[in-house]
């Protein structure tokens, strides 16, 4: 083999080897610092400010692989604090995005499934337990949420958020 295929080959395992040490399991995750004063901009949205809250919307994650409700309406500067039971027997997560983004994210959950994970647009919900997500929606659009544990989004476990204009 060739020696810098082999050094870059090697580097990728390590790097993965690294990653698994990192992995998310079943146990549950530290709670998120609150919202910074100048949180990140994505293409939908940045972390809310908890006391800016304007809206709770609680969603159920069941083993049916589903959300309920999948679907939901808010207005383009909503925060919006997102109450996330989990009501199934194994772990499931929420993650906030573009159908894209979370599709690309998935399909890597399926290669690396010990990936470790935490952005303020996600919560991991061990089973029988509640999580939260405050999210300030700053852009117009449809945007999506799903569970990347892989093949929970396969199986259909995604929502649709509609932002509209102010």
């Amino acid at each position: 083999m060739n020696p810098i295929v082999a050094s870059g080959l090697i580097a990728t395992l390590l790097a993965f080897a690294a990653a698994g040490a990192l992995a998310h399991g079943d146990a549950a995750h530290k709670p998120k610092p609150s919202a910074t004063a100048t949180p990140a901009e994505t293409s939908f949205g940045r972390a809310g400010d908890p006391k800016r809250v304007t809206r709770t919307v609680s969603i159920d994650m069941s083993d049916r692989m589903r959300f309920t409700p999948s679907e939901l309406q808010v207005k383009q500067g909503d925060t919006v604090r997102f109450v996330v039971k989990n009501s199934g027997k194994v772990m499931h997560e929420m993650v906030l995005g573009t159908r894209k983004d979370l599709a690309e994210h998935a399909e890597l959950m399926r290669k690396f499934p010990n990936m470790e994970h935490e952005e303020d647009y996600m919560v991991h919900v061990a089973p029988g337990k509640t999580g939260e997500i405050v999210w300030q929606f700053t852009k117009t659009g449809e945007f999506h949420f799903g569970c990347l544990v892989p093949g929970h989004f396969e199986a259909g476990m995604v929502g649709r958020v509609r932002v509209l204009p102010k």
